[in-house]
């Protein structure tokens, strides 16, 4: 199905406004879905509207509570999300920090006990937005791991992000997003939904073989492992996010003595937001910038390469093609968004047809 943003983010606003979460903050959690899909990162947009849902109605999210500040010490702050729907809590805490930073320069935020806040760079774009460079580092605890450690066969982490944004005059930010496992468990649901093979090279079965039968990721028993992306180098980021992420900022991290049957997904998020306003010369260093980025975009393109592109294009480009024509829902991301709706009491009738 081709769907239109503004109808679609209307959906989302009634399941989530039914399944408990006012208004404001439904629209904020929809908004945030729909614009990953329109960024092309299916993999953390409608889809997972529906885990939302059961994880309300499991007493697992509570879709109102606010983030609160339990240590401030200047540059730096400590905020507990109180297991609150993600993304206006994660947009919140990042407003936060965003003022801190100009006020004095640099500033530090560790969002702990948040339920899943979705795409990072997201955050990385508000504070772009706001002329601040920022870095974060984010773990994912609340359930078992499922992916191994670099040169490893067992499960010890989840996919914890990492998102790096630097602003640009015209709004063309650089924001550098991704999963430290090979793939986003979100891009494999996707597949999954769809009867698509996982990608060569991104799962193991249980005895460490290379496998693309998705269907033995989601099996109970014996399942196969996601891998960390770029052997060793994503490995280290992967290992260096649950460290900052999760011991440092969320006090929380997947060795098997924290909880992980809490049965949700959880965020623990470092972020370093930075004022370049504070280092002196701005125009002098966005010039310099500038002219770097010019100079990356100007390399001749390898062979079946359009182009040269920067962190961020591809999301700028897939947000023009799909709020021309429509986001694409697969059949089975939308059966699980019409099973979401009638649990909390919506119709059929109330779903968008095309």
């Amino acid at each position: 199905m081709m769907i239109d943003a503004v109808r679609l983010t209307g959906l989302l606003v009634s399941i989530l406004e039914h399944a408990g979460a006012e208004p404001e903050r439904a629209r904020v959690c929809a908004e945030h879905l729909v614009a990953a899909n329109l960024k092309g990162h299916d993999s953390h947009g409608v889809g997972m509207a529906p885990a939302y849902v059961n994880w309300i109605r499991a007493g697992k999210l509570f879709p109102n509570a606010r983030p609160k500040v339990i240590q401030d010490r200047g540059a730096v702050m400590v905020v507990d999300g109180q297991f609150g729907l993600g993304q206006p809590v994660a947009r919140e805490t990042t407003q936060m920090v965003i003022e801190r930073a100009k006020q004095i320069g640099i500033a530090c935020v560790a969002l702990r006990n948040s339920c899943h806040i979705g795409r990072i760079g997201t955050y990385g774009e508000q504070c772009a937005d706001a002329g601040l460079i920022s870095m974060h580092h984010v773990n994912v605890v609340g359930g078992p791991p499922t992916v191994a450690p670099f040169g490893g066969r067992e499960a010890r982490m989840l996919t914890n992000p990492y998102c790096c944004a630097v602003p640009r005059k015209g709004g063309e930010h650089i924001v550098l997003d991704f999963a430290t496992s090979a793939v986003a468990m979100g891009k494999l649901r996707v597949a999954y939904l769809n009867g698509d093979a996982a990608p060569a090279g991104v799962l193991v079965d249980a005895e460490g073989r290379p496998t693309t039968d998705l269907s033995t990721f989601y099996r109970a028993e014996a399942r196969s492992l996601l891998l960390p992306f770029g052997l060793h180098k994503g490995g280290g980021m992967q290992i260096l996010c649950e460290i900052l992420g999760g011991a440092l900022a969320g006090q929380w991290t997947m060795q098997p003595a924290s909880a992980r049957t809490y049965g949700a997904a959880i965020n623990n998020m470092l972020s370093v937001v930075i004022d370049p306003d504070a280092f002196g010369g701005r125009e002098a260093y966005e010039a310099e910038a500038e002219a770097m980025l010019d100079y990356i975009r100007a390399t001749a393109p390898a062979e079946g390469v359009d182009r040269v592109r920067l962190p961020g294009d591809p999301e700028r480009e897939s947000m023009a093609k799909r709020s021309a024509e429509g986001i694409p829902v697969d059949d089975g991301t939308w059966s699980q968004l019409r099973e979401a709706a009638r649990s909390v009491g919506l119709a059929d009738a109330d779903m968008p047809t095309d």
